[in-house]
């Protein structure tokens, strides 16, 4: 996002941040990690929540940058390369924009934010996207991708530099189209400062990442500030009025499209309607002004049916028409959301990524009503994280599941058994519940008590490949081991290798 560039605070500081301007265009690195710095670099020292970027600042000098971006609070003497700016996140942007010149570049970039629904709507608008003839760009949860290139994603957001980086290089590929997913905590950060949006995606807003923005209200506002900083002329949007946040946002911003699947929504926007539903996918009806038209798709759940209109309505906005927007049906699917593992005996297996109360309650319900006979969920809480919604997620699962496993997920500095005790408080009124935190044993047993015509839902980590306990990351792959589960079982439970 490219705000209004704050000037520094003096004449003077103005004509400094000319010069560091200058030097960035004259081919100056620019960093914000102290320890990268070269003789000549730019270095912009970046607030954080453990550590402080000024903290940095005399290995910055030490190491030979020739200047030094720092906000105005930071208490150090005035000297030649100091330079003190408002907002050094924004800097950071602004500073990368010339080093890579991305609003030069010939890319139409949508960012998707929302606590669910991010990375298949970027999955559906590249299915769209691509169908149309463009060459698209992914920047998300499952992995960072452009033509000849695939990385695995650390962050779901790349921090500001690699995030340039990134455009640049899929623009130099010949990329033209990028789908990224914008977390919250990269919008609170302003990871996407000196970037031109030009379409945005509100999927919806629930619980989650309370433990960083405390209040529901911040968390909106984070959010929000996508829209409220798009680049463009016309910039296009595209938002959820099922959601009562997106209701909220949608009355701030007359131009976007709304769509969704109520009775109420509101004349010019996108409507659907669910005609059938069952495991092998779902039919919908759509309808845009005075234009109607149907798609089938292999994604099950009425959360589907809202991500499919989310990625068509961004695709409206855009000025794509009916024919090209239901193009999104040629996306068949995504990694981890609802994937199903194959069983020769009849045992459905689901592997998902919910691991918000949410998440659990669509997936859940849209797996109950199906028609499964029986429906095993198993599932955890993350460590280090907002720990209200743990009993919230064990209930959303305990209004479904005939049977709950509850294990571990990501525990990192936290003690498994304290999340799991914390969560197994709202299982209440579940019928059989397994406790067991031991994930690839978890994932064991409950296979173990799987039937033909059975379900199991494997939540939470969805295709993450590893496990995160105490600070280390091992591999650990939910797919891999229910595979490896189902191979060495019958449905009745008997073990192949007894």
């Amino acid at each position: 996002m490219s705000r209004t560039n704050d000037a520094p605070r003096n004449r003077i500081e103005t004509d400094l941040w000319k010069a560091v301007c200058l030097s960035v265009e004259q081919g100056a690195t620019v960093c914000s990690h102290s320890g990268q710095v070269r003789p000549g670099d730019v270095f912009v020292a970046l607030p954080g929540t453990r550590v402080q970027g000024p903290d940095f600042v005399q290995e910055a000098l030490r190491r030979g940058a020739a200047w030094v971006v720092v906000d105005l609070k930071t208490d150090l003497p005035d000297q030649p390369a100091l330079v003190r700016h408002p907002d050094p996140r924004q800097a950071l942007g602004d500073l990368a924009a010339l080093s890579w010149s991305i609003a030069g570049a010939d890319l139409t970039i949508v960012a998707v934010t929302g606590t669910n629904g991010k990375t298949t709507v970027t999955h559906l608008l590249e299915a769209m996207f691509s169908a149309v003839g463009r060459t698209v760009g992914v920047l998300g949860t499952v992995a960072y991708r452009w033509p000849g290139h695939v990385e695995p994603a650390p962050l779901t957001t790349p921090d500001t530099l690699g995030l340039h980086r990134r455009l640049a290089d899929m623009a130099s590929m010949g990329v033209d189209v990028v789908c990224l997913e914008a977390s919250s905590h990269a919008l609170d950060q302003n990871r996407l400062a000196g970037i031109p949006i030009h379409a945005a995606v509100f999927t919806n807003l629930t619980q989650d990442h309370l433990d960083y923005h405390r209040t529901m209200d911040r968390y909106f506002e984070a959010k929000a500030s996508l829209f409220r900083e798009m680049d463009g002329r016309q910039p296009a949007a595209a938002i959820n009025l099922d959601d009562p946040w997106g209701r909220r946002l949608f009355e701030s911003l007359p131009k976007a499209v709304g769509f969704g699947l109520s009775e109420e929504i509101p004349d010019g926007s996108l409507s659907g309607n669910i005609l059938a539903m069952d495991a092998a996918g779902l039919r919908l009806a759509c309808t845009y002004g005075d234009k109607s038209w149907e798609l089938s798709s292999p994604l099950v759940g009425q959360y589907n049916a809202s991500n499919l209109l989310a990625a068509q309505a961004a695709g409206l906005a855009l000025g794509l028409g009916p024919d090209q927007v239901s193009r999104v049906a040629d996306m068949i699917r995504v990694p981890g959301r609802l994937e199903s593992v194959r069983d020769e005996h009849g045992r459905h297996v689901f592997v998902d990524y919910a691991h918000t109360p949410d998440a659990l309650e669509q997936v859940c319900s849209t797996l109950r009503r199906v028609g499964f006979s029986r429906l095993v969920v198993l599932f955890g809480c993350g460590g280090d994280r907002d720990p209200a919604k743990r009993p919230l997620m064990a209930q959303a699962v305990a209004r479904y599941a005939d049977m709950a496993v509850l294990t571990s997920d990501n525990p990192r500095s936290e003690d498994p058994l304290s999340i799991m005790a914390q969560a197994r408080l709202g299982l209440t009124g579940c019928p059989q519940i397994v406790e067991e935190p031991d994930r690839a044993q978890a994932i064991r047993l409950a296979v173990e008590v799987l039937a033909p015509g059975e379900a199991l839902l494997v939540a939470g980590k969805g295709h993450e490949d590893y496990q995160e306990i105490a600070g280390q990351r091992h591999h650990f792959n939910d797919i891999e081991i229910v595979a490896h589960a189902l191979a060495e079982t019958t449905p009745a439970g008997r073990s192949r290798c007894a």
